[in-house]
């Protein structure tokens, strides 16, 4: 194995003759970024060097790449995952210039409506390989009476921070944790993505709203808020708890 096989692989298969600059970006909870500027333009790695997570950026890549692939809304294009000689692993991707002031909600909503309707699933709901986001709940079919459900490509951890707009004000979504599900599922980080009225306006002209929707919208946002619970503390029991709650009354479980 090369002693850095980032920098091997920018300059052969990434087409570069020299890396002009390397710079860390300040982004994720987890992963280290860098920007690794070259004559070939730019390119985006994460890294992690503490744990062996290829099996994990092999997903990413293959989230992204099934994303980028409905040619809908724009993602960073993946080109290379692989492990590091001390231990961890990276993955490189298209580097894509952010910046844009104003935050297009209309387009937002009309590009994810896009790519719900742009991907198909010939073996139903699930992915190609197991993801980090998945959940089992009984009792629940009251909620989904007279409700089409067709396996969509969902992004699967749609918040604000793996939402951003290019340069040219095209919205961009980061960091997938993909699988073909509901599409309303797509909602469940609303709590803290930012969605507005004319991103629902937007999303529903492409997307028509289904019947119920309103009383299944929680349900879809009480799986991250347990999974924030487990993640990262009790901070989030309290809304989880009082979703709950309202779900037993309302399912008179």
């Amino acid at each position: 194995m090369s002693d850095d096989p980032v920098r091997e692989w920018i300059l052969s298969e990434g087409k570069a003759t020299q890396i002009k600059g390397i710079s860390p970006i300040g982004v994720g909870c987890i992963n280290p970024a860098t920007r690794y500027d070259t004559d070939a333009g730019s390119f985006f790695v994460k890294t992690n060097r503490y744990f062996d997570y290829v099996s994990l950026v092999k997903r990413e890549a293959l989230g992204l790449n099934a994303m980028y692939e409905t040619g809908s809304i724009r993602v960073p294009k993946p080109y290379k995952v692989g492990s590091l000689p001390m231990g961890g692993s990276y993955i490189i991707m298209e580097f894509i210039e952010f910046g844009a002031s104003r935050r297009n909600q209309s387009a937002l909503g009309r590009r994810l409506a896009e790519m719900h309707k742009a991907a198909t699933s010939e073996k139903g709901f699930g992915f190609q390989v197991d993801n980090t986001i998945g959940r089992l709940a009984k009792n629940l079919g009251p909620l989904f009476k007279n409700v089409v459900k067709e396996p969509c490509l969902l992004h699967g951890d749609l918040w604000s921070g793996n939402i951003t707009y290019d340069k040219d004000g095209e919205p961009v979504i980061l960091d997938p944790t993909c699988y073909f599900g509901h599409n309303e599922a797509e909602f469940g980080m609303s709590w803290c993505a930012g969605f507005g009225g004319d991103f629902y306006k937007a999303y529903f002209e492409v997307m028509p709203e289904q019947p119920g929707f309103d009383q299944r919208r929680d349900l879809y946002m009480l799986y991250h808020y347990l999974s924030h619970y487990n993640l990262f503390g009790s901070g989030y029991r309290s809304s989880a708890m009082s979703i709950i709650d309202d779900y037993l009354w309302l399912l008179h479980v």
